[in-house]
């Protein structure tokens, strides 16, 4: 708890990664050809020289034909399903440059959507809905407040004349639907408190101003802000109101006061499987295992990469929690798994190149995150608080701080940002400039 690369012009924008900065250059056109391609990047590394004869405009996925008349339509077959995935996975660019000439209010549902999944760092519409059907079957009011929050921050971003292309990319909307969905749960009054729906708008607003606050701080490391204005609104919002207040009272956050009764033959296996996607659901606040699978599924649509990351990274959580003989009934619930599963994402090919040095370094960042939301649930529960996606955002920015001179570990300038697997093809060009430039 960001894909495209972010422009300065807002006629030239189209959609990004997520939890980036709104400055920057256009990325380079890499790969937004769909899933093939990344195979052929990660075997082959890249090409040497373009090939003469390609089609399905210039897609490097293409399927090269001989002269042989026999051979055209088994190879224009072959060629048609990379085609079309290309258009609905990774960002789908071409539907965003689709829509600049199309109505406004169009536009308007498209940002709301990618806000919607750049909560996971996705930037596609059909991944936003999908996720938006998971938000239903957990809870239909929960999946109100998520939309009402998304709507709500993205008006006032346009209102504060923020960077037009964060706003395309679903940029300024992602922190408002976790205001909206975990002031909803957190809520004391149950479900459809309709009341709720004004501190849920003001709470919303205040996502883009901080978001605006932490970028001119976090740029100057160009480094993202990930969920911090979620994580600031809703402590500011629980704080001020907390469990004894007479209109919006609040779930009760005590300390652990006793020893935990841990049973180890009373561990189900199935309840760990079952725990896995739980874990995903737990970034938007959903403990049915059913939204979880939509949900890593919604992920699997934009980046396989990403959708791998985010189930190690839930397993691993579950692995730091049995580890530290955590209740089991947390651990089924998901609530070792959700940060751990973001980290891991973000690491493991979305802020850093994928190799197999950063895979491992995703892979322990997402222990180091596990451990430090065990250490910050004990200490801000003294005060009655939840710890959210803090221990995400801390040590994932901890891990992206990280100096090395191995040139394998490399972080992605944020500009460049977009997702795990142009984010590789990226990388492997990069490195390919420069070792050929002093030749």
């Amino acid at each position: 708890m960001n894909g495209r690369s972010l422009i300065g012009a807002a006629e030239d924008a189209y959609p990004g990664p997520l939890w980036r900065g709104p400055f920057g250059k256009k990325a380079g056109e890499a790969a937004h050809r769909g899933f093939p391609w990344l195979n052929l990047a990660l075997i082959q590394g890249p090409a040497e020289q373009e090939p003469e004869e390609t089609s399905m405009d210039d897609n490097p996925t293409a399927v090269k034909l001989d002269q042989g008349g026999n051979q055209a339509p088994q190879g224009q077959g072959r060629r048609r399903l990379p085609k079309a995935l290309g258009y609905i996975t990774g960002d789908m660019k071409e539907f965003a440059n689709w829509l600049k000439d199309k109505p406004q209010a169009l536009q308007f549902v498209d940002w709301v959507l990618r806000g919607i999944s750049q909560v996971v760092f996705v930037s596609n519409p059909i991944s936003g809905i999908l996720i938006l059907v998971g938000l239903l079957v957990q809870n239909p009011w929960c999946a109100l407040n998520g939309c009402v929050g998304t709507v709500v921050s993205t008006l006032t971003a346009l209102l504060l004349n923020q960077d037009r292309s964060a706003i395309t990319a679903g940029l300024q909307g992602y922190n408002a639907t976790l205001v909206g969905i975990l002031m909803a749960i957190y809520s004391d009054k149950g479900n459809y408190f309709w009341w709720l729906l004004f501190p849920v708008s003001a709470m919303s607003m205040t996502c883009p101003i901080f978001s605006s606050a932490l970028n001119s701080v976090l740029s100057k490391w160009d480094l993202p802000v990930f969920t911090l204005p979620f994580n600031m609104a809703l402590s500011m919002y629980l704080s001020a109101t907390g469990h004894y207040n007479p209109f919006f009272p609040s779930t009760l956050v005590t300390p652990v006061t006793s020893v935990p009764n841990v049973t180890w033959p009373d561990l189900s296996a199935l309840q760990l499987l079952k725990s896995l996607p739980v874990g995903v659901g737990q970034i938007y606040g959903c403990d049915n295992p059913w939204a979880g699978g939509i949900f890593l599924g919604a992920i699997l649509l934009s980046s396989p990469l990403m959708c791998l990351h985010a189930a190690i990274g839930s397993l691993l959580g579950i692995i730091a929690g049995l580890s530290l003989s955590a209740p089991f009934e947390n651990i089924y619930a998901g609530l070792w798994g959700f940060n751990s599963s973001l980290a891991c994402i973000a690491i493991g090919g979305m802020f850093m190149a994928l190799t197999w040095q950063t895979h491992l370094l995703a892979l322990a960042c997402a222990l180091f995150t596990a451990y430090l939301g065990a250490s910050m649930s004990h200490v801000m529960a003294v005060v009655g608080l939840p710890s959210c996606t803090w221990p995400f955002c801390l040590a994932t920015l901890l891990f992206l701080l990280l100096t090395t001179k191995n040139p394998n570990i490399y972080k992605m300038p944020i500009s460049k940002v977009t997702y795990p697997e142009e984010n590789r093809i990226f990388y492997l060009q990069s490195t390919k400039r420069t070792v050929q430039g002093p030749l």
